[in-house]
């Protein structure tokens, strides 16, 4: 075991060295898509494709890759499973989730950066039982907006308004979302973001009303390579689900021009 970290501790110390940036700190060199679970206006340059792994409980992994086909237009497609990670048998998403981001005004001094997109991408383990949606829903038709201010380093404000496809709960509600990211430092940036979860608090629904604050770490380790740390439901607000605890999952992205 120590020798594993030991070999973990070299090559995270040669990647500071000899690779460049990937997404995060003050010398980040592609933008933000997503915080944790809330898209951004952020998008994939033209000729760069992005691909993002989430390792979540319950041996959830979630699989993204992502093309900037035009100047200001992308398009992804993502699959997971459940138990993908552990004992028995994985349980597979229904159907492979798609997302396309149109960004319709870029950050001027004056004005935010504004995206509309869809993403029917939803996160944790998907309930088929009754309510046909993921623990955490897709975001579905999106309108994104972000702000970049200097204060030491860079600070980032996103906002968000959604409306989810995922509404066999009988929650339909359009949705709204606020975050954050901070730079700490050439390599480092945190992101925290607050959803409001207006269209995941009914009876029937995994919300308790509160919505779900969630938190993490962003780590440029190499040449468009970013690793975090993210933590989910920091108020406790799950509800109808288990674990009803807040809980912890890693993140990794890997950017690179391809034409």
């Amino acid at each position: 075991m120590k020798l594993v970290f030991r070999a973990i501790g070299i090559f995270l110390v040669i990647s500071q060295v000899l690779f460049a940036q990937g997404t995060s700190g003050t010398n980040a060199k592609y933008e933000y898509r997503s915080l944790v679970d809330m898209p951004t206006a952020g998008i994939l340059e033209k000729g760069f494709v992005g691909i993002t792994l989430d390792n979540m409980p319950n041996g959830v992994v979630v699989s993204k890759m992502e093309v900037g086909v035009f100047d200001n237009l992308s398009f992804g497609i993502s699959y997971g499973a459940s138990n993908l990670i552990g004992k028995g048998e994985p349980d597979w998403y229904k159907l492979p989730g798609i997302n396309v981001r149109l960004r319709i005004i870029n950050e001027t001094e004056a004005t935010p950066a504004i995206t509309f997109g869809f993403d029917s991408q939803g996160k944790g383990r998907y309930e088929d039982s009754e309510h046909e949606r993921f623990e955490i829903k897709s975001p579905g038709f999106f309108a994104a907006a972000a702000k970049n201010f200097e204060f030491l380093g860079y600070l980032s404000v996103h906002g968000v308004v959604n409306y989810s496809l995922e509404r066999d709960d009988n929650d339909k509600d359009l949705n709204m979302q606020i975050g954050v990211e901070k730079t700490v430092g050439g390599k480092f940036s945190v992101v925290a973001e607050w959803n409001f979860a207006i269209n995941d608090n009914g009876s029937y629904s995994f919300g308790d009303g509160a919505g779900f604050i969630n938190m993490g770490a962003r780590w440029s380790v190499g040449e468009g390579f970013t690793v975090g740390l993210d933590f989910r439901d920091m108020l406790n607000n799950k509800k109808n689900i288990e674990p009803s605890r807040a809980d912890r999952s890693l993140f990794v992205e890997y950017v690179k021009a391809i034409f």
